[in-house]
């Protein structure tokens, strides 16, 4: 993860490693800034589907501002994920809400998929 940016504490690194439980250098990247309640986050290896998805989940957030994303070039295998935030949450909080939200999404509809794949299969 790049944490280079203007950060002269260690603040920035401690919400990082908040952030950083299982993920891949390669994956995610954001640049630390004075700012906690912006950022701009690089996913590698993604694109409009997770990100039209996360944006959405992202804003229904009350506490989010901002969100938006891009696509740099379609030649790039990269997303960019902006966020900015209210006072009373950090950006980093926000992507890790809004992550943990559609992962939940994502169960559901996975549940109730092999659910009603069951149900259709034992009517057969």
């Amino acid at each position: 993860m790049d944490t280079s940016g203007d950060n002269d504490s260690n603040s920035g690194e401690d919400q990082t490693s908040l952030f950083n439980e299982n993920i891949s250098d390669d994956l995610l990247e954001f640049a630390t800034v004075k700012d906690p309640t912006s950022l701009t986050f690089s996913i590698s290896g993604e694109d409009h589907t997770l990100g039209n998805a996360l944006r959405y989940v992202i804003t229904l957030n009350p506490e989010v501002e901002y969100c938006g994303y891009s696509i740099p070039h379609p030649s790039e295998d990269k997303l960019n994920i902006r966020i900015q935030t209210t006072e009373n949450t950090t950006a980093i909080e926000a992507m890790r809400k809004g992550l943990e939200d559609l992962k939940t999404i994502c169960d559901h509809i996975k549940e109730t998929f092999i659910r009603s794949n069951r149900l259709f299969d034992i009517q057969q």
